[in-house]
């Protein structure tokens, strides 16, 4: 199967207000939030993607676009509507402060998979929706572009929180251990016989290792010797010449 480069969009200016924004409109980010999405971008820049999927929000394609502008090969980002934010129903548009003193708050802390937002979505069926999402995708470029399919997906905090937990196999009641941070980016690749992931949270350092694909097979006992960066074996070729 594929691997999948989970994105969560820069900061927007209702992150920088305390608000949970939710699916409201009009919600961009804000300069900070572009140079985060630049950032990421330019980390990106060295791995082929075969594709990129967004949520439909604008701030995720914002993102996105800052991803594509810096790919060699152009292509667009079409819109994913299952790995939209989560409906948080009459929580949305108002600040974090005011819903830390709502009963339902601590559920959310310790129980998520209990919870369903007044007038919205229930966080199960948030995670089950995004999971699909992203296994269709990733099959339909494996299946295109063959196993060594690198793309990148462009969502939400919670939304890639809900992935990664899946694919640790953590209960969703666990996936508040899980910190994705603006413009964050978290890999995971989905073998046959189960997802690994290799990054979660990460905002620096090197992604060139993904344009060699991802070997597959049993886990190595130790660890193994990891990944090996493209660039490293680049100028190791360089040099022996």
């Amino acid at each position: 199967m594929g691997t999948v480069i989970l994105v969560r969009h820069g900061r927007t200016t209702a992150n920088a207000k305390g608000i949970l924004a939710g699916r409201a409109e009009g919600v961009s980010l804000d300069e900070t939030g572009m140079e985060q999405a630049a950032q990421t971008a330019k980390r990106l820049a060295d791995v082929p993607l075969v594709g990129v999927v967004s949520s439909p929000l604008e701030r995720c394609q914002q993102t996105a676009k800052f991803i594509l502008d810096r790919q060699a090969t152009p292509t667009q980002a079409p819109i994913e509507p299952d790995l939209n934010e989560c409906d948080y129903g009459n929580w949305q548009g108002r600040s974090l402060s005011d819903l830390a003193s709502e009963a339902l708050w601590k559920v959310v802390q310790t129980q998520p998979s209990a919870v369903v937002f007044p007038g919205g979505e229930a966080m199960a069926a948030m995670q089950a929706r995004s999971v699909a999402a992203i296994r269709r995708h990733d099959a339909a470029f494996e299946a295109e572009h063959g196993p060594g399919a690198v793309w990148a997906a462009v969502s939400h905090g919670d939304i890639i929180k809900a992935i990664l937990a899946d694919a640790y196999g953590m209960h969703l009641d666990l996936f508040q251990r899980i910190n994705v941070g603006p413009a964050s980016v978290s890999i995971v690749h989905y073998g046959s016989s189960r997802p690994s992931v290799f990054a979660t949270n990460t905002d620096a350092g090197d992604l060139s290792w993904l344009a060699r694909g991802i070997k597959t097979g049993d886990a190595p006992v130790g660890g193994g010797a990891g990944q090996q960066s493209a660039k490293t074996t680049s100028d190791a070729e360089t040099a022996g010449d």
